[in-house]
């Protein structure tokens, strides 16, 4: 049980997914290190079509992520990603 401003929760035994770690790749791929341990390469290129993400096309904001809180984020917040999202839209590299 976790008391947090005088309320009681349950401890579910689940801690939320967030990113350690995160490295910009080419063709706007991403190397993600997950707190679970596992490292996936996400390609956003696919979300370049949405007007949200357009300004990722510039390499040099896509290049230029920052880590908020265990999320990937870009232009001081105003983009941000999921860790869920990016971690199911993921792929393990291979050797």
């Amino acid at each position: 049980m976790t008391k947090k401003n005088g309320i009681c929760y349950p401890d579910t035994g689940v801690v939320p997914l967030h990113i350690l770690g995160c490295k910009p790749l080419d063709a706007y791929r991403l190397k993600v290190e997950f707190n679970d341990g596992v490292e996936k390469e996400v390609d956003l290129a696919p979300l370049l079509e949405y007007p949200v993400f357009r300004p990722l096309a510039d390499e040099n904001v896509f290049r230029n992520l920052m880590i908020d809180h265990g999320i990937v984020t870009w232009l001081n917040g105003e983009i941000d990603i999921a860790p869920e999202w990016l971690y199911e839209s993921g792929r393990v590299p291979t050797v």
